[in-house]
Order: structure tokens, then C-alpha cells, then sequence
């Protein structure tokens, strides 16, 4: 099972391609960012992440998409900013017609490190063990969409909602 996971932003957005074999033998294909200026216009911004996430669904062909839900604590012109974001990234796969499931950040550092208040470095250490990665992989959006995409492999058959 080919999965592309997805930390949502306007400013980044983290992508990572695994392959899952079974539960125990993950493989990490790609990751990387989608970056925007802010310089340009939002619609600008939106097409961009639109176009580059057809990119990599194009490349890699996922069969399953993992994104992370919004965290409402945050401040609400940055929550306003990731949905617009996360909008235009749930346009894009549903197009495709790729299952599409979300998860919560809570849920994503459970199952990657048992502990649902992980912090980012326990996080990152985890997605490096995981994937048996010589380095921690950067920037930080990737390393967290690959979480995202592992945290599915993991949860697959009882805790995902579907968004689609």
C-alpha cells in the first residue's frame, strides 16, 4: 500500500510517500514541502499547493491519503490559513478519487511514540526509527506528514474517519 500523508499549511506543506508492506516493514519513498510566498495573492498560493499536490499524486499514484485535522488552539488567523490550505489539499485527492482519513495530533504522537503528548523531537526521532532513516528527515512538515502516514499504516482498520 503506497500512502502519502500531509501536514497541512499555507506556508508549508509537508508530504511524505511510505510504502507499507505490513504494520512492521514501512518504506519511505519521498518527502518534501510544498512552499508559498506569502508575497503572492492567497488564490495564487491555493493553485500552488493544488498543482504541486497533483504533482507528487501524478509521480507516486498513493492509494490512501492521511491528513492531520486542524488544532483549534492555535491562533484563529493561523487556523483560518491551514484550512484554506487543508481545503484546497482534500479538493485535490478527492478529484483523484483517494481515500482520504484524518487523524488528530493527539493520535498521531500515540502511535508513533505511545505517549500522546510527545514532543516534536520524540516525534521526529520516531518517524527516523520507523522509516530506518540515517537523519532526522527535514524540514520539520515532512517529518510530520511522514508521521501522519505512519500513524495510518498503524491505526488502519479501527480508530481512521474518513473524509471523503
Amino acid at each position: 500500500m503506497i500512502v502519502l500523508g500531509i501536514d497541512p499549511g499555507l506556508l508549508l506543506t509537508g508530504w511524505g510517500i511510505i510504502e507499507a508492506l505490513s504494520r512492521d516493514k514501512i518504506n519511505p519513498i519521498q518527502y518534501g514541502c510544498i512552499k508559498t510566498m506569502p508575497s503572492t495573492s492567497l488564490i495564487q498560493r491555493l493553485q500552488n499547493i493544488n498543482i504541486e499536490l497533483q504533482c507528487i499524486i501524478d509521480k507516486y499514484k498513493p492509494e490512501v491519503a492521511a491528513i492531520e485535522e486542524l488544532f483549534f488552539l492555535k491562533a484563529a488567523k493561523s487556523v483560518a490559513a491551514v484550512g484554506q490550505a487543508r481545503g484546497a489539499i482534500v479538493l485535490t485527492v478527492s478529484l483523484n478519487k483517494i481515500p482520504l482519513f484524518e487523524y488528530n495530533p493527539r493520535l498521531v504522537k500515540m502511535a508513533l511514540t505511545g505517549y500522546g503528548s510527545a514532543d516534536k523531537y520524540q516525534m521526529q526521532h520516531m518517524v527516523k526509527t520507523f522509516l530506518r532513516l540515517k537523519e532526522i528527515p527535514k524540514p520539520d512538515d515532512a517529518a510530520d506528514a511522514l508521521a501522519i502516514a505512519i500513524c495510518h499504516v498503524n491505526t488502519i482498520k479501527w480508530t481512521a474517519k474518513t473524509t471523503r
